[in-house]
């Protein structure tokens, strides 16, 4: 049986100040040993911050981003999946809309990534997902399958074992707007028959979350869905509280 996974990706929010306060609060709200898999993305000048406040806890920490190339080299304020193992990152974001949209990111540069963070021993959280013209245009399904594909036919199948597949719609991305759980149902249960055509014994352990507006008001009827396996927020993991429901929806 899968176990759920809610992660928290911070994005470019807070301070030092402010971390230490969320972390402090979400120690305080989330149980000794929640029901389910939780882990906290800070941004990377606050990563060191977080390994220290979480040390003994359950809550795993992970990276927004990785750099695409090998451990050391001349790539200036890149930060690779090595240093990310090296320093106790369990988990890495590979392939953020915001990092394809805003920064050029291909969907063979994320392939790359993503066989970086597994040759590291980081589990890559891979994002997927379409826009909002895409979706109208119906191309939601060809979109996500592109953008699995692109993974699927760089990596080893052998090697995948770990990955996380996160289905982020973009237009529920800060909007407010969720699709619905029969919404995201559906495009969750394409995504593990695509990667079932790779591979059926990973198709049935990899873990699909739902990344898009999150909340405490409709994490349980999303998570409630047979091929949702928890989240990743954004907004809501700024708030202890909020987090904390949402984790315990996943249980």
């Amino acid at each position: 049986m899968r176990s759920k996974l809610v992660a928290g990706n911070w994005k470019m929010h807070g301070s030092r100040a402010a971390i230490q306060n969320l972390l402090a609060s979400l120690k305080a709200e989330l149980p000794a040993e929640p029901g389910t898999d939780v882990a906290v993305f800070p941004p990377s000048l606050y990563v060191a911050d977080a390994l220290v406040a979480l040390s003994g806890s359950p809550v795993a920490v992970g990276a927004q981003n990785v750099c695409d190339q090998a451990a050391q080299g001349a790539f200036t304020g890149e930060v690779s999946a090595e240093m990310l193992a090296d320093v106790g990152c369990r988990y890495a974001i590979v392939g953020h809309s915001e990092r394809r949209a805003l920064y050029g990111e291909s969907s063979a540069v994320v392939a790359v990534k993503v066989q970086r963070c597994l040759n590291a021993g980081v589990v890559p959280i891979l994002c997927v997902g379409e826009t909002d013209e895409e979706r109208e245009a119906g191309r939601t399904l060809d979109v996500v399958a592109e953008q699995l594909d692109a993974v699927m036919q760089t990596v080893a199948v052998g090697e995948l074992s770990s990955l996380v597949v996160a289905y982020e719609p973009v237009w529920a991305i800060g909007t407010g707007k969720t699709a619905s759980p029969e919404q995201a149902q559906d495009v969750h249960a394409f995504i593990r028959q695509r990667i079932a055509g790779y591979s059926e014994k990973l198709a049935a352990g990899v873990r699909i979350l739902y990344g898009g507006s999150v909340k405490a008001a409709n994490a349980a009827e999303l998570f409630s869905q047979a091929d949702i396996d928890g989240g990743l927020v954004g907004g809501a993991s700024l708030d202890a509280q909020e987090f904390s429901a949402i984790c315990r929806a996943a249980e």
